[in-house]
């Protein structure tokens, strides 16, 4: 079996995971497989797959990003704070997002300039941006945006609405949640730069050997601040799309976020090795935690009880992953000594 086969088998493994996971919910609960439910479970999941998406995209060059959780936190408040000093909402939420940008690249340029260790690296600025939402808000949330803050994490695209009888209004099909259209929109859009552009051949390439990378020609340092700002720049996206759902900016918000992304890239097959991942592999890794997490709770499962299988799920997957690579590398001395017998 080669390497594209084992690839596909592993997103197979993952896909046929999501479903059965989606028919033991479905026989366990009755209100789990409705329109409502899913449409939640997919805006839910939406803000952890952009995270992971982000994530995927540092794992496959080999480094980590443990900062994602504490950026999503300060985008969402900067955004809110400049909309509440007058600056328009568009403008507000594009702010957001470049703030997340420029944790991503401080984290790029601390990795590639200062030769930190990327988890050395990223764990001082979740800690610093952490620091910064919490100090510039005094520890308070921040709230009262105009309602206009709220459609981009509230509205929804062909919502249908209708008045009843008694003048109130009947919502006859929901819509699809804006953020998860944002979230289908990146996912397709990274799956065609990592498959298609220069950029994603370079990004396997480094995570795969790095030193062959270089030396073959590619400015490794440079396609790393591309994965790092990458991933800045969808944590700041999540960080605004949730504070738009609450209405509030948390400055304590999406802790352990970061774990979560991990876990979904992990899950849907991308190696932590480096090198070895897809985008449709980790959303399929986010709908499965978010399936897992919206099932087990349905269920009426304790949050302490749901933590450990999430956790014995992660632990399993990367143990997995770990076999296959020491196979891989066991297999490699075995084919060298027969071309050298040959």
């Amino acid at each position: 079996m080669n390497e594209k086969q084992k690839e596909m088998l592993r997103k197979v493994a993952s896909l046929a995971g999501l479903i059965l996971l989606v028919i033991t919910f479905t026989f366990t609960n009755e209100y789990f497989f409705t329109l409502n439910n899913v449409l939640t479970i997919g805006l839910q999941t939406s803000t952890i797959a952009l995270i992971g998406i982000g994530a995927t995209i540092v794992i496959l060059t080999g480094g980590i990003d443990l900062s994602t959780g504490s950026v999503v936190a300060l985008s969402g408040v900067a955004a809110a704070m400049v909309v509440n000093a007058g600056v328009p909402v568009p403008l507000g939420i594009l702010f957001g997002i470049l703030v997340g940008g420029l944790c991503g690249l401080a984290n790029g340029m601390i990795v590639t300039v200062m030769r930190l260790p990327p988890f050395i690296a990223t764990l001082g600025t979740m800690m610093v941006a952490r620091g910064l939402a919490l100090y510039v808000t005094n520890a308070a949330p921040v709230s009262g945006m105009p309602e206009s803050f709220a459609e981009l994490g509230n509205g929804a695209l062909f919502r249908i609405v209708e008045e009843g009888a008694n003048g109130l209004p009947i919502v006859k099909f929901p819509g699809i949640p804006y953020p998860v259209i944002i979230m289908i929109f990146i996912a397709i859009l990274f799956t065609f730069a990592l498959s298609k552009l220069k950029v994603g051949r370079y990004i396997y390439a480094i995570g795969s050997n790095e030193e062959a990378a270089r030396l073959s020609g590619i400015k490794t340092n440079q396609v790393k601040n591309y994965a790092y700002i990458a991933s800045g720049l969808l944590s700041g996206l999540a960080g605004v799309i949730l504070a738009s759902r609450l209405v509030t900016a948390q400055p304590n918000g999406g802790v352990a976020y970061e774990l979560d992304a991990i876990a979904s890239a992990v899950v849907g097959g991308t190696s932590l090795m480096g090198g070895v991942g897809t985008i449709p592999g980790t959303l399929i890794g986010s709908f499965i935690i978010g399936v897992l997490r919206n099932g087990l709770n349905m269920n009426g499962v304790s949050a302490f009880v749901q933590q450990i299988i999430i956790g014995l799920v992660i632990i399993i997957t990367v143990a997995l992953d770990q076999l296959r690579q020491t196979k891989k590398v066991s297999k490699k001395p075995q084919s060298q000594n027969k071309e050298k017998s040959q």
